[in-house]
């Protein structure tokens, strides 16, 4: 799988959870939620992410590098 999937697989997964966790725990995972949606405008003006960098020291490959 490459980076790319992995990156949003995981950022999906925990936007649902946030979400979730929203509805049937307390209403402030919502923060959490709003601070995903801010990293990933950040990380489309910046290209910086800490989630890239770890999925990069994992070994995972960009699409580019695979093919």
């Amino acid at each position: 799988m490459s980076l790319e999937r992995t990156f949003t697989l995981i950022v999906g997964c925990m936007i649902l959870a946030s979400l979730a966790l929203a509805i049937y725990h307390n209403i402030n995972w919502l923060w959490f939620t709003a601070f995903i949606g801010a990293n990933l405008i950040q990380f489309s003006f910046t290209g910086f992410c800490p989630l890239t960098i770890i999925l990069k020291k994992l070994g995972l490959k960009t699409r580019g590098s695979i093919a």
